[in-house]
């Protein structure tokens, strides 16, 4: 995807300048952490006449697909609004420079807490895969839309977590018309054996993040048709949920 004319996102354009002065210059201590495509930061910056916690995604200058994966990153933040998916601030595509600039999440990755099990409890982790369930439900058929969203990077990393442990979906570099991201363990063997990916190499990975939190066989099955749809993974997930409640509150 080359650099589109996007003149109907031209109100997300931030100021380099603007961010140097939210990220102290791309300053070591707050890096957040280092990716192949470039690297995370926190920060805060004055945005709409409000000073904000961002998180700024800044791609690397010699990164091949940079120029593809910057502009599929801010179509799809631009176009898909969900409470589990995360919020798109701005962008900015000066002076070489490539950011992308996210809300930030008060408790960074996922995976940054999966062996914390006294504060991410049982009731938690299952709230967590709901939510994620029902993000990958709206991505893959969310009527409003005229097309189908593929992820295609999913895993503990990319997996924020708000204050109140709510989970938000991120990097969409790589989505839908982009290669499978080769996260170890988390990438579809068939995909692998056929370099073609759909819905279900989504909930391969989805599962490999379930299997981290709680278990979830059935997603791994090498057999695509073997594994279930994301619709039936919400009603599972939503009658866990319900019990645990109801063992919760007795």
């Amino acid at each position: 995807m080359s650099s589109p004319n996007y003149h109907h996102l031209a109100h997300l354009k931030i100021p380099l300048k603007d961010i140097i002065s939210a990220t102290n210059n791309f300053a070591h201590n707050i890096s957040i952490r280092e990716a192949g495509f470039g690297n995370h930061y926190k920060g805060k910056l004055m945005w709409s006449g409000e000073l904000i916690d961002i998180h700024a995604q800044r791609w690397n200058k010699e990164w091949d697909e940079k120029e593809q994966q910057f502009w599929m990153e801010i179509f799809m933040l631009s176009t898909l609004k969900h409470k589990n998916l995360v919020s798109l601030v701005g962008f900015c595509d000066e002076n070489d420079e490539k950011i992308i600039i996210i809300k930030r999440e008060t408790r960074a990755s996922l995976v940054n807490h999966l062996s914390d099990s006294k504060r991410l409890t049982w009731l938690r982790r299952l709230e967590i895969c709901l939510g994620l369930a029902h993000a990958l439900s709206y991505m893959h058929y969310d009527e409003q839309r005229d097309f189908s969203v593929i992820h295609r990077n999913i895993d503990s990393e990319t997996v924020l977590l708000n204050d109140n442990w709510e989970p938000k979906l991120s990097e969409f570099r790589l989505s839908k018309k982009s290669k499978v991201s080769n996260t170890l363990g988390y990438t579809d063997p068939t995909y692998l054996e056929t370099k073609s990916a759909d819905h279900k190499s989504d909930m391969y990975s989805f599962g490999i993040v379930m299997f981290e939190l709680l278990c979830a066989y059935d997603c791994l099955n090498e057999e695509q048709s073997e594994r279930p749809n994301i619709d039936e993974i919400v009603t599972r997930l939503e009658k866990a949920l319900e019990h645990q409640l109801e063992h919760h509150n007795a």
